[in-house]
């Protein structure tokens, strides 16, 4: 078995228990496969992005922004599996999760690069690895499934990521229901439970 570094980012609004949960039975089940790191975002000072470009001009790979963001934005790159656990907001993902990942700009480079035909910033560290979403909904929404699912693929096509998955969990899920889907999931990324 492979230790694994591994980063949760929980993009739970306040009252989203759903998200908490899903968030904390993800991380329980992925402890004994490495260091899981878990980032309640909203718990955690988080600015918006200025989109000033500092961080490749003035200090190259490093945020002009100095919060507690630098933390998850340092170990972001360095990952073998981010995960991204988030309501779905009209398919997309919550503005908690949103700031960091538009904060993580410092990980790529100013130039473009083609990947599978498409334009695309190289990226600034070596390591690839895997990224995933779970969207947590009210009940199933086939069309905002589509977008979310969608923009997590865009999203692996910029990070280059090695592999990716998305998983959907109700509301209505029951706590073993809602584990089995977590477990498919990671199955999906060669990660087995």
């Amino acid at each position: 078995m492979f230790y694994l570094e591994i980063v949760v980012l929980n993009g739970a609004r306040k009252q989203d228990d759903k998200v908490d949960q899903t968030a904390q039975t993800l991380t329980d089940t992925l402890t004994p496969f490495g260091h899981v790191s878990l980032y309640r975002l909203r718990d955690i000072e988080v600015g918006d992005c200025l989109g000033c470009f500092g961080c490749w001009t003035k200090n190259p790979g490093k945020c002009v922004i100095n919060d507690d963001a630098q933390e998850i934005i340092n170990k972001l790159p360095l990952t073998d599996l981010s995960v991204y656990v988030s309501p779905v907001v009209f398919g997309g993902y919550s503005y908690e999760l949103k700031k960091i990942l538009d904060r993580q700009i410092c990980g790529i480079l100013p130039f473009f690069h083609k990947v599978k035909g498409e334009l695309h910033h190289p990226q600034r560290y070596d390591k690839i690895g895997k990224l995933a979403a779970i969207g947590v909904l009210p009940k199933p929404d086939p069309q905002a499934e589509e977008i979310f699912r969608t923009l997590l693929y865009r999203n692996s096509l910029n990070k280059q990521a090695s592999r990716h998955a998305t998983a959907f969990i109700y509301y209505k899920d029951t706590e073993e229901q809602g584990e089995g889907k977590i477990s498919q999931l990671l199955a999906s990324l060669e990660i087995k439970v």
